[in-house]
């Protein structure tokens, strides 16, 4: 895997950290629940010992060239301790759902320490029903969504024995501590690396003029939309206001099938009945409030992935931001989900991404200073109310140490004055969301969960009238309510 001492972080990356504030944590993760009980510490901690030649950049810190004159770079940590990062606790009696989602609150509600490497591994014990849980905590300048599905395959195994690990036969070596010459010389060959790729396209277009100038055409629509989306700001809401550095969290399991059978009753994708779902409890939550829907829609930013399979093994953000209509003005479930089904292939068709894309390669070259003002501004409130990333997941159980990994809930993270994020993620049938919020901005959070559910059972069981699909029958388990389930 490309990760090595004295990486330079690209722009995006960076610009995760220009984002962070005491109020605002730019770190992401996941609640996972396992069968059994945890493993022996001593046995979790060589387990993951033995993987790390695998994710090299889990050993890196950050170090910033001498005044501020270029991007941070990631460098070995001399230091790094294996029982700083992985964590062990216990819930108190007993242990049930509330208690376990109190934990990530609190969890996520703490930055992580910018000297050390940018992640934190919980092993949580004393879960009702003799079972355990991993919480998972990383900074998103070093992961992104489809990294980390693809480092818990790294991490975790796909059998329920534990797969053997190949060691080189030494023990890591830290490299020494970088000079500020080094950070200096480690930063201009990140920027002749990016000035050679530009290069390179330039050859390539002197060679090919007639497909470079529609490129150039694709990319001169897609800047002027990324434009008009901006012009347009977002609306205010209940969910736009100024937040703290405390969180609230709550899981909503689901079944991926459910979303499978409106999805073929009405057509569309997975991910525009995610979106619809979202629309319609935001549509609830807002009424609660007090708020008038008519007329009104909001914007979601959705991260679309951009990388490649030959990127598959690499961390990093290989991501652009899109910004999806969410039509709460519409009362109609069925009408809901196909306004932002064509509001969703509109934004494909559209040249949005690839102006998105054209922006993140300009801020390649930009300083530092720059660098950070651009950032606040791709998190303003007038371009998006909230955040809503849909992560596809392995469709097999994974394991640790032989104990089955039952659910999993993604957590995202919260840029300043947006006071709730939703992360979705499918694994091995479900279909489960993680609702991270300011924990004084949103104590309806639980209620917010419930009118998930109810907004998807609303179009499940429109597409069973219409023919999609019968009830599932057979294994005895009853609809999933809001909550971890734990």
């Amino acid at each position: 895997m490309p990760q090595q001492h004295l990486d330079r972080l690209s722009a995006v990356d960076a610009s995760f950290l220009h984002q962070e504030g005491p109020t605002s944590h730019m770190h992401v993760g996941a609640l996972t629940v396992f069968e059994g009980p945890p493993p022996d510490m001593a046995d979790f901690l060589d387990g993951i010992r033995g993987r790390l030649h695998l994710v090299p950049r889990y050993r890196h810190k950050l170090a910033h060239p001498p005044l501020e004159s270029g991007r941070p770079v990631w460098v070995d940590d001399p230091n790094f301790n294996l029982e700083y990062h992985v964590r062990h606790t216990a819930l108190p009696g007993p242990g049930g759902e509330s208690e376990l989602l109190r934990l990530v609150g609190r969890i996520f509600s703490q930055s992580l320490d910018r000297s050390r490497p940018l992640w934190e591994l919980w092993m949580v014990e004393g879960l009702q029903g003799g079972r355990c849980a991993l919480i998972s905590k990383s900074h998103h300048s070093l992961i992104d969504g489809i990294a980390g599905v693809d480092l818990a395959t790294v991490m975790f195994d796909t059998t329920p024995t534990p797969k053997p690990q190949a060691h080189s036969g030494q023990a890591w070596q830290a490299h020494a501590e970088p000079s500020g010459i080094e950070l200096l010389a480690a930063g201009l060959r990140g920027a002749v690396r990016a000035g050679l790729e530009v290069a390179g396209r330039a050859v390539d277009a002197a060679s090919h003029p007639d497909r470079a100038l529609a490129e150039l055409r694709e990319a001169a629509e897609g800047l002027g939309e990324v434009v008009w989306a901006g012009l347009n700001p977002a609306p205010e809401t209940p969910l736009n206001v100024e937040i703290g550095p405390h969180r609230r969290f709550v899981g909503v399991p689901n079944r991926l099938d459910d979303f499978k059978v409106v999805k073929n009753a009405f057509g569309g994708t997975v991910n525009d009945v995610v979106l619809a779902v979202v629309t319609g409890a935001l549509r609830r939550f807002l009424t609660s409030r007090g708020v008038r829907t008519e007329g009104l829609e909001l914007r979601a930013l959705v991260p679309v992935s951009t990388r490649t399979d030959s990127q598959r093994d690499t961390l990093g953000n290989q991501i652009v931001a899109m910004r999806g209509p969410l039509p709460v003005y519409i009362e109609d479930p069925i009408q809901r989900l196909q306004v932002v089904s064509r509001a969703m292939d509109g934004l494909k068709e559209s040249k949005m991404a690839v102006g998105a894309e054209v922006l993140a390669s300009v801020e390649s070259f930009a300083p530092p200073t720059v660098l950070a003002q651009a950032s606040r501004i791709n998190f303003s409130t007038r371009l998006f109310n909230l955040i809503v990333t849909n992560v596809p997941g392995p469709q097999f159980p994974l394991y640790v140490l032989g104990r089955e990994m039952e659910q999993v809930f993604p957590i995202a993270f919260l840029p300043r004055d947006h006071a709730m994020a939703i992360a979705i993620m499918s694994y091995h049938g479900q279909m489960n969301f993680g609702l991270l919020a300011d924990y004084d901005a949103m104590p309806d959070l639980d209620a917010f969960a419930a009118w998930i559910q109810e907004s998807l059972l609303d179009l499940v069981d429109l597409a069973r009238e219409a023919g999609g699909s019968p009830e599932p029958k057979g294994d005895g388990t009853a609809r999933p309510r809001a909550g971890a389930g734990v």
